[in-house]
């Protein structure tokens, strides 16, 4: 193993351990072939919401791209309630963060007039879902 390689290790373990440290629970979904654009339509209405109503939200929206962004928030709040992860509360879980980014991209190519052709590119979206326990209510004046 290289030098390169062992930095490169312990710097994840190091973000492994933050993570765990503040309670918060990553799915990542790579390469998932639907546009940015489209996915982050469907993120928005779920970032800051509880998780079964997150799901729920996700189950009753008719947009394709609601099928992955599930699945990433279920795996979520699966590795949270892990016991040997974090064992957090289901039933107090939240959506922390839901971000999209932009994956790799097809290109393909389109004949047009004249013996000319256009590239279309065919993009796709890496999904990241955090979730975390929702902090427990105080009582002030108690």
């Amino acid at each position: 193993m290289g030098k390169n390689q062992q930095r490169r290790g312990s710097r994840k373990a190091a973000r492994i351990a933050q993570r765990r440290a503040a309670g918060v629970a990553l799915a990542v979904a790579r390469n998932i072939r639907i546009a940015p654009l489209k996915v982050r339509r469907v993120v928005d209405l779920i970032r800051g919401k509880d998780y079964v109503e997150a799901v729920n939200i996700l189950h009753f929206t008719r947009v394709l791209a609601a099928v992955p962004v599930r699945k990433a928030l279920e795996s979520a709040a699966a590795n949270a309630a892990d016991p040997n992860q974090l064992g957090l509360d289901p039933e107090r879980l939240y959506v922390k963060t839901a971000v999209v980014d932009e994956g790799g991209s097809f290109k393909r190519m389109h004949p047009t007039t004249m013996g000319r052709a256009r590239v279309i590119t065919r993009r796709s979206s890496h999904i990241t879902v955090e979730v975390a326990e929702r902090p427990r209510a105080t009582r002030k004046g108690s």
